[in-house]
């Protein structure tokens, strides 16, 4: 019996979009959703970081370009060029968490996170609350982790190895079809829940 759903999948090739379709058939059909995407920020058609922005609305940013004038604030956190902004991510991102088994005590709540990667990683206060997530009976998760690539990353592996946790991996091929294989998965764990 799963009670979590998470998409995997190579950059780019939409699991954002997925969970964003996913999160409104869902709230469409009764079901509450709270939680946070990842998007990225261009401007003159260039990528230049990425923010995270909660379900209602809500940006922050999450991470941008390195600064080329080698300026530092205290310590970097890094990926590639970018440069994660903990504060920011940390003070959207964790609230989310803290709210997630008030006011409807459980019910049908999915709680979105979009996503469990290197940059969010960073962030200790971050992993912890995922794993109470995770553990806690209030919510059903959905969320995305990177494929397998280099260094494993600890939670990253952890949420993949979890019985309880429905993987869906994302490809070209099968990103047009699969939304409703995820709804119907998150259909059964929602009511399991209740």
């Amino acid at each position: 019996m799963f009670k979590h759903v998470f998409l995997t999948g190579p950059p780019g090739v939409g699991k954002t979009t997925l969970v964003q379709k996913a999160c409104e058939a869902l709230v469409s059909s009764g079901a509450g959703a709270e939680g946070f995407y990842t998007e990225e920020v261009r401007e003159g058609g260039r990528r230049v970081g990425f923010d995270v922005v909660t379900v209602t609305g809500e940006r922050g940013h999450l991470s941008r370009i390195r600064d080329v004038t080698g300026s530092s604030h205290g310590r970097q956190y890094t990926v590639g060029q970018y440069v994660v902004d903990l504060p920011s991510f940390e003070n959207l991102a964790l609230p989310l968490f803290r709210n997630v088994g008030a006011a409807d005590g459980g019910g049908r709540k999915v709680f979105i996170i979009d996503e469990i990667g290197k940059m969010e990683l960073f962030s200790q206060s971050f992993v912890r609350a995922v794993r109470q997530t995770l553990d806690s009976s209030f919510c059903t998760i959905l969320g995305t982790i990177p494929i397998p690539k280099g260094k494993p990353l600890g939670l990253v592996e952890e949420v993949r190895s979890r019985r309880d946790v429905k993987v869906f991996t994302v490809s070209k091929e099968n990103r047009n079809g699969i939304l409703q294989d995820i709804l119907a998965e998150l259909e059964n764990c929602l009511k399991h829940r209740t």
